[in-house]
């Protein structure tokens, strides 16, 4: 199991202020002999659902020295978690939590837009400081 990103607490604590319920920390799933542990499983009742909605959140900071490099491995963990989450979670969404800070910047580029959408990232927008989600873009 990895370590817990240095954002793992926000993020967490931003998720349960907006009602959610951490079911999983980390969500482990073992699928086609590769144990992946994603940072946090999550699920929220709806009032006129009676199952609810289930989330899972791969949280980044994009600390490294290169936010391109970092991008390019992190989109390849977010398909291959995808991949194993719907084969064996099929009704859990996963996200990708990133500070606003890299939002603003970073994932403004064109570029990073353009992936974003072409692989349909859903990203969880997240401000560490007060510990509360911006925005969530589907």
């Amino acid at each position: 199991m990895s370590a817990k990103d240095t954002f793992h607490n926000q993020v967490k604590s931003a998720l349960e202020k907006e009602g959610w319920r951490i079911t999983h920390d980390p969500l482990y799933i073992n699928f086609a002999e590769v144990e992946i542990y994603i940072d946090l499983g999550a699920e929220r009742l709806l009032a006129a659902e009676k199952d609810g909605e289930r989330i899972a959140v791969e949280i980044k900071t994009f600390l490294k020295p290169s936010a391109v490099s970092e991008f390019h491995t992190v989109l390849g963990q977010f398909l291959n978690y995808r991949f194993a989450l719907h084969a064996e979670e099929p009704g859990r969404i996963l996200y990708l939590a990133i500070p606003v800070e890299i939002y603003d910047t970073f994932f403004a580029r064109r570029f990073v837009q353009l992936i974003t959408q072409e692989y349909q990232l859903k990203l969880i927008v997240f401000d560490p400081v007060n510990e509360e989600i911006i925005q969530w873009q589907n």
